[in-house]
């Protein structure tokens, strides 16, 4: 947790009036017992008003002095915290941002939205917690004892025999309850989880009457959480009746003896009063500091957490001198050699691929499911960084490019259409930020979407909601391809994004985007023949392996396998 400290530098100026006040705040709780005892034994005892009334005068300063400083290190102790937070959540997410596929894949985006919230606002917490008991309760202690030595020395042997027996309370909770919040993250991830998974697939589980079945899955790992929870606090729950149990015999015991040094004339009431504010001042700053034992040890979980995702170093990293520059970009593909394997898989997802894609043509690529042609895709932008092998972009390898110049000049369409909540207007310009109006339509004319737009009441300025679910399959996929064009990049890759449409859309789309895409290098992953019948090559994929590259008529005289696809497809009429 302490490496999390240091971007508390920002905020060190409240950190140390908050400090400074509460350090402050303690010296007045700790001067009123003995301003009490005076009155006691000085005024009361000797009918004194005046001196009372003077002494009393002065507690009532000493007091709302005391306040005035916790109100103002309670302030200065937020924002302190919440700006701590605030700083970590955004480091967490700029540094998630840069990592890669294979990074989101290790950590799970259901675990990486627990640590940015959950795992988070516990060391918020506990940062507001100690800012405050970090000082008081050390000090609290310490001054406790020597105002209680002052007071009476051998009525001080009291706290010998307590204070051991609530040390030994506080190390029993806190070897049994942090195991149990290390184990309660991790519930609290699966939950995450599966309330992500419930929220995003719901209508596949309400098509599939699956409600019930999920409704006790999430029960379960709700349940899990619960009774993790429940354990936790059944342990916690021990420690504060126990010190209170230690506290009043400890206050009996005080009592009792200071009663016998009172008869026997060794002490007077007032001091064995103070005495007592003391012992209640020493218990009760053992009782903080056992509640900063109880939430460090979970705060210092979510903080290794935290740790975890800001240490993790992206495999894909940009050289220290860029490559490429955007004058000089054509958009000549080539991959050379190339195989790629996913973290912690037997086998490779594609081996030995070698073929070139050149401007002003288009590359299909097609197979069966599973034969790596998204993974293909993914690894021209640097989604995933080769095995082994290289690409080529205009003879320059991509590892050697910045990837923010590879990516502007890309326009990829993803195989899962993905919108964001906003008008239709700003997803399409999601692709080019500047994009005018005129551009945005045009884009959306090519990608054949003008007309359900058009049909809309607000047209481009029609909200989107979350995930795009008041559009059908084929409109996303639309609007996901007029947002590549927009950019007018100088490569296009479109992974399977012509699925959702019927064969009319399908043909008018492709025939409009021949005009659009004439310069530019395209690239398509297609399951349909159709759309890849007309491209100038057709790359066909076995098991991550080329089994066969050429034109449609030429696969289909010399590949088995693109005639099984094709035969499979469409007719025999059809094929000649």
């Amino acid at each position: 947790m302490l490496k999390l400290f240091r971007y508390l530098k920002a905020y060190r100026v409240q950190v140390f009036l908050a400090i400074f006040l509460v350090f402050l705040q303690t010296l007045s709780e700790l001067y009123l017992p003995n301003l009490m005892s005076d009155i006691v034994d000085k005024g009361v005892v000797n009918g004194d008003i005046p001196y009372i009334w003077k002494i009393g005068g002065f507690m009532l300063l000493v007091a709302a002095g005391g306040t005035i400083c916790s109100i103002v290190a309670s302030f200065f102790t937020a924002k302190s915290a919440t700006g701590f937070g605030k700083t970590i959540r955004s480091k967490v997410f700029t540094h998630v941002e840069t990592f890669s596929q294979e990074e989101f894949d290790k950590i799970g985006t259901s675990s990486l939205i627990t640590r940015t919230t959950n795992d988070i606002f516990q060391v918020q917490q506990v940062l507001t917690i100690m800012l405050r008991m970090m000082v008081m309760a050390p000090l609290m202690c310490i001054g406790g004892i020597i105002m209680a030595l002052s007071r009476d020395v051998k009525l001080s042997w009291v706290f010998v025999v307590s204070i051991p027996i609530l040390l030994l309370v506080i190390i029993f909770v806190q070897s049994k309850a942090i195991p149990l919040f290390q184990m309660m993250q991790k519930k609290l991830d699966n939950l995450n989880r599966v309330m992500r998974e419930n929220l995003t697939g719901i209508r596949v589980i309400r098509a599939f009457s699956r409600i019930d079945f999920e409704k006790k899955r999430f029960d379960h790992a709700n349940l899990d959480v619960a009774n993790t929870a429940i354990r936790v606090n059944k342990i916690v729950a021990v420690m504060m009746p126990a010190m209170m149990l230690i506290l009043n015999f400890s206050t009996i015991a005080i009592v009792w003896f200071g009663g016998i040094r009172i008869n026997d004339g060794d002490m007077q009431v007032g001091d064995l009063m103070a005495f007592i504010q003391y012992a209640m001042q020493i218990m009760f700053s053992f009782i903080m500091m056992s509640v900063m034992f109880i939430m460090i040890p979970r705060a210092s979980v979510s903080a290794v957490r935290i740790n975890e995702v800001l240490e993790i170093k992206t495999k894909i990293v940009d050289p220290e001198v860029s490559s490429k520059s955007d004058d000089t970009f054509h958009g000549v593909i080539e991959f050379q050699d190339v195989s790629f394997r996913y973290a912690n898989a037997e086998n490779p997802v594609l081996s030995n691929i070698s073929f070139k894609a050149e401007p002003g043509e288009v590359t299909a690529i097609i197979g069966g499911t599973g034969s790596g042609k998204s993974t293909l895709l993914s690894l021209i932008p640097r989604f995933y960084d080769v095995s082994s092998g290289r690409i080529l972009i205009d003879g320059i390898d991509v590892k050697e490019m910045n990837q923010q110049e590879l990516r502007k000049k890309i326009g990829y369409v993803p195989q899962k259409a993905v919108l964001f909540t906003g008008t239709i207007a700003e997803n399409i310009r999601f692709g080019k930020e500047d994009a005018s109006d005129e551009e945005v339509e045009h884009a959306a004319r090519i990608a054949q979407a003008a007309s359900f737009i058009s049909e809309m009441k607000d047209g481009f300025q029609s909200m989107i909601s979350q995930g795009g679910t008041n559009l059908s399959g084929g409109q996303k996929q639309r609007l996901s391809i007029a947002r590549a064009l927009v950019r007018k990049p100088v490569i296009y890759l479109f992974d399977d994004s012509f699925s959702a449409l019927d064969f009319k859309t399908d043909a008018a789309l492709r025939k409009a985007l021949k005009g659009e895409t004439k310069d530019a290098t395209v690239l398509i992953v297609a399951q349909r023949v159709s759309t890849v019948m007309d491209a100038d090559q057709i790359i066909v994929l076995e098991e991550g392996k080329i089994a066969g590259i050429g034109t449609h008529h030429e696969l289909l005289k010399s590949c088995d396998v693109y005639r099984e696809i094709v035969s499979s497809q469409i007719t025999e009429e059809e094929v000649g």
